[in-house]
């Protein structure tokens, strides 16, 4: 597994591992028209390409193809993670614990945060798993679940 900073040619890639992943996951918890809402807003060339531009997108390959992604932004006091997806079949490989890992190297003495939809359990565990604690609750969008904030502490 290889992990690397996304470029613009990773785009489709990108878009295929969010899109792909939102089908698969989210319509139990969050329904069809979140899902499809979700996507147009989030996963389209326009949401996804700035992202990949401003050097904040990362990248998980496997024999040279794209299988998993995560988005954040470096504030002063933290790090944002706000996208962490791993292609279905590809789920337990460790594509996600090796974009978690860098993602984690790249907030050096910072904590890192995140967010998950209520009901996605699965994430929540992960999470935990890589030293994230639940901090809270926020509102969802479009009517959707609401989000579990969660938080892991800066390295000591």
């Amino acid at each position: 597994m290889q992990v690397r900073e996304a470029t613009k040619h990773d785009l489709d890639a990108v878009i295929h591992v969010g899109v792909t992943t939102w089908r698969a996951t989210y319509p139990p918890f969050a329904g069809e028209a979140y899902v499809e809402e979700g996507i147009a807003k989030w996963w389209s060339p326009e949401a996804v390409l700035p992202g990949i531009e401003n050097r904040r997108v990362l990248v998980a390959e496997d024999d040279g193809a794209v299988v998993a992604m995560a988005a954040y932004t470096l504030f002063e006091d933290h790090l944002m993670l706000w996208k962490l997806y791993v292609l279905p079949e590809v789920q337990g490989s460790g594509a996600g614990r090796a974009l978690m890992t860098e993602v984690i190297d790249r907030a050096g003495d910072l904590p890192v945060r995140l967010t998950h939809l209520v009901g996605n359990d699965r994430a929540h565990a992960v999470y935990e798993r890589l030293g994230f604690a639940t901090t809270g609750k926020v509102a969802g969008w479009a009517d959707g679940p609401g989000e579990i904030a969660m938080e892991r502490p800066a390295r000591t």
